[in-house]
């Protein structure tokens, strides 16, 4: 079974928790692995990152019990079948409109009949060619997750669902604010209320769905809308996080040692 897809099923009342893999690095997303998150996206879509460096990201979360998502820069063929064969299991789609969007990458992930993924058997995919079976089997090993990021596909949400090979969806708040007039407005009360019915539709066709806050806050009133998997920030968010903070408190501190040196000097300047 596709690791993606027993995830969801495994953990049942458990929300799986993740982030997004940003900084294209194979020492932070292997670091972030063993931090405990349930699964990363290795993004390729706003993050700088080829099919090589990719491979790496890939190896360097094989060491971890994180399981990757990776998202591909566009439903494209050629990207999806370089991707694959390099051994991502599980690809999320940006900005899948329409249920023929969902068809074409559902197809993209498919060896013939199924779909048009092209035949190779010497890739890290196939473990070299030590996998038996491997282009009657591969197939079955893929997950598809469609992101919905307008008004336009969520209106469509159903007809995504439906689509044979579409294994859950994910609603992108960041870019779904945007095309609703509020960009950067992530948690504006429009934004949820599409959220938040998006969540309830996708419940009653029996569809996962997932999306991803910048705040544990905001990640926990997506939980209450009805994600179903959620992921939080991202190791650079993460990292600018802690690092703005530290910097804060230091800075804080430094005053407070300085006041009280001030203090200090006036007191014994005034005989105290």
């Amino acid at each position: 079974m596709n690791p993606f897809r027993q995830l969801l099923l495994a953990h049942g009342a458990k929300v799986p928790i993740g982030t997004w893999v940003s900084s294209a690095s194979p020492v932070v997303a292997e670091a972030v692995g063993c931090a405990g998150f349930d699964w990363g996206v290795l993004d390729m879509e706003h993050a700088p990152v080829d099919v090589m460096q990719l491979l790496q990201l890939l190896q360097a979360v094989g060491n971890t019990k994180m399981v990757p998502v990776v998202r591909v820069p566009w439903n494209d063929a050629v990207t999806v079948k370089r991707v694959l064969d390099v051994g991502a299991l599980t690809l999320l789609f940006p900005m899948v409109e329409d249920a023929e969007d969902a068809r074409r990458a559902v197809a993209a992930t498919r060896y013939p009949p199924e779909g048009i993924r092209g035949m190779a058997g010497m890739g890290r995919a196939s473990r070299f060619g030590t996998v038996r079976d491997h282009l009657r089997t591969a197939n079955q090993t893929i997950g598809v997750v469609v992101q919905l990021e307008s008004p336009r596909a969520l209106a469509r949400l159903e007809e995504i669902a439906a689509v044979p090979g579409v294994d859950a969806l994910f609603v992108g708040p960041a870019d779904l604010s945007g095309s609703m007039g509020h960009p950067g407005e992530l948690m504006h009360a429009d934004v949820m209320t599409a959220m938040t019915d998006a969540a309830e539709r996708a419940e009653a066709v029996g569809m996962p769905i997932g999306t991803v806050g910048g705040t544990p806050e905001d990640v926990t009133r997506y939980r209450a809308a009805g994600y179903d998997f959620l992921a939080v920030s991202s190791d650079l968010g993460l990292l600018m996080r802690g690092a703005q903070a530290a910097v804060q408190a230091l800075r804080n501190a430094g005053s407070r040692a300085h006041v009280h040196t001030l203090v200090e000097g006036t007191r014994t300047e005034g005989g105290g």
